[in-house]
């Protein structure tokens, strides 16, 4: 079994990486990315390469050329697929949809049809083949009360869950047309080590330590479910390894937060750990709101635990308290961490 793992160099790709090269040594891996941002985590991918030299292999490409991929297919003989590759930040999809559409859309699509390409013959396919897709709890859109379950309408609100949407849209379809073997995840807000600055906790962390503003969009009291991403790194292993194919799951964490709220927790973990009396809450700035900024996320995980066995093991505190102790020691890496 060989299996390819596009955006391997972006936060939760990196994660899942570190996590199963440590759980499956000698499970063989082609692991690529585009490095968008500079030199991303090349550094760190190089190190896991050399400690994993036969059987982790890295490559710089992007998902989008379908002659790169194809080449993958051919040199490695791929027989799995575990899609991170995405462009994600809402912000900047908001901006220029553009490149969101190119590599949530047009890169999943070519993943897809190299698969096809490859695996599939005379109307059947090969043995032992499966697609992971690993989306987000943003393409359901917001809700008041209540939570979003699996067989929830997808109603995404900005453009870049609405291109993750319809890359899960594309896969069900190939699923539904031609009996793929896929399997989709939908995460929430994940959080934790080699997080991008422009990402809420890392940004506020970061932040906070060089007594910088803490931007806060409108009143702060939009409500994120927030998972401790080795936590999402457990159940997108079991979900490869033992999911229903056809399925989606959904992948949640064990805590609902109001955004200032949280800002607010950080502040005070924080303090409590530098004893620096400049990080207050009066570093807290209300900004302008996002457009089309969703009120309130949150996961029914039910069908994931009952099937197969998981839920979220990291207390969110604790969790958090991991995270901005990584931040500290790693200050002079920030500009190595993107998502």
């Amino acid at each position: 079994m060989t299996i390819l793992i596009t955006g391997v160099a972006g936060f939760i790709g990196y994660n899942f990486i570190s996590y199963y090269l440590t759980k499956y040594p000698t499970n063989k891996i082609i692991g690529i990315d585009k490095l968008t941002y500079a030199a991303g985590n090349f550094k760190n991918l190089s190190q896991l390469a050399i400690q994993h030299k036969n059987y982790f292999t890295f490559i710089k490409g992007d998902i989008t050329d379908k002659y790169f991929i194809n080449s993958l297919f051919k040199k490695y003989n791929i027989t799995s697929i575990i899609n991170f590759a995405a462009e994600t930040h809402v912000d900047r999809s908001i901006k220029n949809s553009s490149k969101f559409i190119s590599t949530n859309i047009t890169g999943t699509h070519i993943l897809l049809d190299s698969c096809k390409k490859y695996w599939y013959k005379n109307k059947k396919w090969k043995d032992n083949v499966k697609f992971l897709q690993i989306s987000t709890d943003e393409v359901y859109g917001s809700l008041e009360t209540g939570k979003f379950s699996e067989l929830s309408l997808i109603d995404p609100h900005n453009p870049y869950s609405a291109s993750k949407a319809a890359a899960d849209l594309i896969i069900k379809s190939y699923y539904q047309t031609y009996n793929m073997p896929i399997l989709i995840t939908r995460s929430s807000n994940n959080y934790g080590p080699f997080q991008i600055s422009e990402k809420l906790i890392p940004l506020i962390i970061q932040n906070a330590l060089l007594h910088k503003q803490l931007p806060v969009y409108g009143n702060g009291k939009q409500i994120r479910n927030w998972l401790y991403v080795d936590d999402n790194c457990e159940a997108i292993d079991l979900v490869f390894n033992t999911g229903t194919f056809g399925q989606i799951y959904n992948i949640g964490g064990n805590c609902e937060m109001q955004n200032i709220n949280l800002i607010k927790l950080i502040i005070k973990l924080i303090n409590k750990k530098t004893n620096d009396p400049h990080i207050t809450n009066k570093l807290i700035s209300h900004v302008t709101d996002r457009l089309g900024h969703d009120k309130r996320y949150a996961l029914d995980c039910t069908k994931i635990k009952i099937e197969l066995g998981w839920k979220p093991k990291m207390k969110f505190q604790d969790g958090l308290i991991k995270t901005i102790n990584w931040y500290i020691i790693n200050q002079n890496l920030k500009r190595d961490i993107y998502d």
